[in-house]
């Protein structure tokens, strides 16, 4: 099932041309609407998810680039355990997998992730993310629906 890695270099790819893009064309803390609810701005992340850790001295950035290498690996290796009937599996791990090294390399290279999307309601702001953190997001997704589907196929055995 390793042939769904094709997947993760894809999402790596998109994510890095449009944060790219983003950063070309933006300063930081730019705003420019798109939809309702939805902006493009450039922020950078020098943390986790809601940018957890972010006030540290840097450290921060090598421990990222450590737990993001390895879940990696593991999930790289779980994706070569799955069988041809666990699809939906692999293509959800290949997700995470590229969205994870996608921000692996913004740690790397740049010391802080690229975010730029910025979902909104009123006042109220989710933190701002980038296309590795959707891709992400969907394949933990994915592997929920997964999970249950199969929770519900030995159910009916």
């Amino acid at each position: 099932m390793l042939r769904w890695l094709w997947l993760s270099l894809l999402v790596v790819i998109l994510d890095q041309i449009s944060k790219q893009l983003v950063e070309s064309n933006f300063l930081v803390f730019e705003v420019m609407p798109v939809l309702p609810y939805l902006n493009l701005t450039l922020v950078y992340n020098e943390g986790a998810a809601f940018s957890f850790l972010s006030d540290q001295d840097g450290w921060q950035r090598w421990f990222f680039v450590l737990i993001g290498l390895t879940v990696s690996l593991v999930l790289i290796i779980w994706i070569s355990r799955l069988t041809v009937s666990q699809r939906l599996s692999a293509v959800a791990l290949s997700l995470v997998v590229g969205g994870a090294l996608g921000n692996i390399l913004d740690r790397l290279l740049l010391g802080h992730v690229v975010d730029f999307i910025d979902v909104y309601y009123r006042d109220w702001h989710w933190p701002a993310f980038n296309i590795a953190d959707s891709a992400i997001t969907l394949g933990i997704l994915l592997l929920l629906v997964d999970a249950v589907r199969v929770e519900r196929q030995r159910a009916a055995l």
